[in-house]
C-alpha cells in the first residue's frame, strides 16, 4: 500500500522533532536511530526512506532546533518596547527555564561541541543554518552597518550559548542563577558598545 506524499512528509517531521529532543538532551551519540524509530513505532529500515544517514538527520535537527528557538523567543521580542528587543532576547535566552530544559532549548548550547567534531563537509550545513540565524538576530543588534551588526550578533550568540552550557554544568540553582543574571547584564552592555 502506498502512502500519500503528505504522509511521508508528516512522518519525516515526526522523526526530526523526536530526534531534536533526543539529540539536545542526550547528544547525537546517545540517541540511537533504532531506538528513535522504535519509539515512534516505525521501522529502522524506514529511516532511510527519509534520510541518507544519521549525519543527514543531525543536520536537519540542528536547523529545525534553531527555528524552534527563534519561534520560542519571538513573542518576548515582539512584546518588548521599541529599542529593547535585544535586551528581551538576551533575557529570554539566558532564562533559568531555558537553562533547565536542554531538550527544548538552543542547539548551539547543547550540540556545538559535537558539531565541531563532525567532518568539514558535514559542518557546512550547520554553518549555513547558523549564519541564517545570526542574520535574523543581527537586526536587533546596534551597529554602524550590517557587517558590524552580524559580527556582534555572532559573538553574542556564541557567548550566550557558552554561558548556557556552563550554567547547565553547575550543580546548584543559586550559582546557575547568578551566572545567568551576570551574563545577561554583561551581554546587553557589550552589545550596546
Amino acid at each position: 500500500m502506498r502512502y500519500p506524499t503528505e504522509h511521508k512528509q508528516q512522518t519525516r517531521e515526526r522523526i526530526v522533532k523526536a530526534a531534536a529532543r533526543r539529540f539536545r538532551s542526550r547528544g547525537s551519540e546517545g540517541a540511537a536511530i533504532g531506538d528513535l524509530m522504535r519509539d515512534l513505532r516505525l521501522t529502522h529500515g524506514g529511516f532511510y526512506r527519509h534520510f541518507d544517514s544519521k549525519e543527514d538527520l543531525f543536520a536537519q535537527v540542528f536547523e529545525h532546533s534553531l527555528e524552534q528557538v527563534r519561534h520560542k523567543f519571538a513573542p518576548a521580542v515582539a512584546r518588548a518596547p521599541q529599542g529593547q528587543e535585544l535586551k528581551a532576547l538576551i533575557e529570554a535566552y539566558l532564562d533559568t527555564a531555558h537553562c533547565a530544559n536542554p531538550a527544548e532549548g538552543c542547539p548551539l548550547a547543547a550540540l556545538a561541541s559535537e558539531v565541531a567534531r563532525r567532518p568539514r563537509s558535514t559542518r557546512v550545513a550547520f554553518q549555513r543554518a547558523l549564519e541564517s540565524h545570526i542574520t535574523l538576530i543581527a537586526r536587533f543588534v546596534p551597529g554602524e552597518n550590517e557587517t558590524e551588526r552580524e559580527r556582534k550578533a555572532m559573538t553574542l550568540i556564541s557567548g550566550m550559548a557558552g554561558t548556557l552550557a556552563v550554567a547547565r554544568m553547575m550543580t546548584d540553582d543559586e550559582s546557575r542563577r547568578r551566572l545567568l543574571d551576570s551574563a545577561k547584564q554583561f551581554y546587553f552592555h557589550a552589545a550596546q558598545q
